[in-house]
């Protein structure tokens, strides 16, 4: 399938950036699968150069570890994110639709998509659930920031805290209600699926209506 779009990120997570090789991709993807399958824990760069019938020093020669894979996967969903926010409120005035529209894209986010062949954005919304949070819960998450590593989750939390602001100018917590929508989004569809005592919402054949009506309810209380 061919290659629609490229998401751009920070140069520093990466040696080569593999969105620009067939190899690089074939990195991408079978990483995707193989922490969905296996988790972080167990992922190993031999495990991956197996199963893409290539080399460990091959895959070191795109990520120095694997933590840096992960932070890599998960800033690409980050800006993938993005991306939908963006295209799905071009032309759009109003904040209070444009509110809607990013909770829309929190939701379907994780629809696989095929503008992105070498991406299945349902696993990698998996891996964001799972593992996301190691990728910032270390003793190195300052030394990382520094060098602009979680810059992608800042813009969205940015770009979604400025429409919160101009829905309510008076709401005093912009930046704690965008990350805490985003968070949601992803832990209820979670929790849905896995562990239902946990949520107040179902989720049917990939149906994220009562998601969506849920977040929805709460920005209305707290903004208005």
């Amino acid at each position: 399938m061919s290659v629609a779009i490229k998401i751009k990120l920070n140069e520093g997570l990466y040696l080569r950036d593999p969105q620009d090789s067939e190899l690089g991709r074939n990195i991408i993807q079978y990483s995707i699968e193989l922490i969905d399958e296996l988790g972080i824990e167990s992922f190993t760069f031999k495990k991956l150069s197996i199963k893409i019938n290539s080399t460990e020093a091959s895959i070191y020669r795109y990520f120095v570890n694997k933590h840096l894979l992960l932070l890599y996967l998960v800033n690409w969903y980050w800006e993938w994110v993005q991306y939908l926010i963006q295209i799905n409120s071009m032309n759009i005035d109003d904040p209070k639709e444009k509110l809607k529209i990013i909770i829309h894209s929190f939701v379907s986010a994780s629809r696989e998509n095929p503008m992105v062949g070498y991406v299945n954005e349902s696993k990698l919304q998996k891996i964001v659930i799972s593992d996301g949070m190691k990728v910032y819960h270390t003793k190195e998450v300052d030394n990382e920031n520094s060098k602009g590593f979680f810059g992608s989750y800042k813009n969205l939390a940015l770009t979604v805290s400025q429409v919160i602001t101009d829905v309510n100018p008076n709401f005093k917590y912009p930046y704690a209600l965008a990350t805490s929508l985003f968070e949601m989004a992803n832990n209820h569809l979670f929790f849905a699926q896995h562990l239902p005592k946990l949520t107040d919402i179902s989720i049917k054949t990939n149906e994220y209506n009562e998601m969506e009506e849920m977040l929805c309810y709460f920005v209305d209380k707290l903004l208005t």
